[in-house]
């Protein structure tokens, strides 16, 4: 299997395990109907950035730009990708020998730490934002143009 599969499995199945209780590790099923249908941004702790969006079915879709440079590459995993297996969430990727799991600690309000489970430094840090809204902002630049043109008159 590709590095760049593992890394987006690893980033994009934590986000199913986001929910805003209280602080420390959380359970996956909680997570499950918290998440299901937003929309997270993420970076890892290698420099790996994106953000997506993990289904109720257990479906992923959304960007990802290995090592935060280069091609942003759009990803889409197929139902049952991600599910829960007793406390945690876990992901089924063709080509993995294995299923690898994940633990997920609360860091904020709409944010969140998931990491492989025993493998604490292999983390990304996730934040729940609205796509809708970034997408209604104009460029810095054109925001430049019509705030100078906003001060001359």
């Amino acid at each position: 299997m590709s590095v760049k599969l593992r890394h987006l499995v690893m980033a994009l199945a934590a986000v199913v395990c986001a929910i805003p209780a209280k602080a420390g590790e959380l359970r996956a099923v909680e997570a499950r109907r918290f998440i299901a249908g937003k929309h997270f941004f993420y970076t890892c702790f290698e420099g790996t950035t994106g953000h997506g969006r993990i289904y109720a079915d257990g479906s992923v879709a959304g960007y990802i730009q290995i090592g935060g440079s280069g091609p942003r590459r759009y990803v889409v995993l197929p139902a049952g990708t991600l599910r829960v297996r007793g406390e945690k969430y876990c992901a089924s990727v063709r080509g993995i020998p294995f299923e690898p799991c994940f633990n997920v600690e609360r860091t904020g309000h709409y944010s969140f730490r998931g990491s492989l489970a025993g493998l604490g430094f292999a983390y990304c840090n996730f934040s729940r934002r609205s796509a809708r809204a970034d997408l209604h902002r104009p460029p810095l630049r054109l925001r430049r143009i019509h705030a100078a043109a906003a001060s001359r008159n």
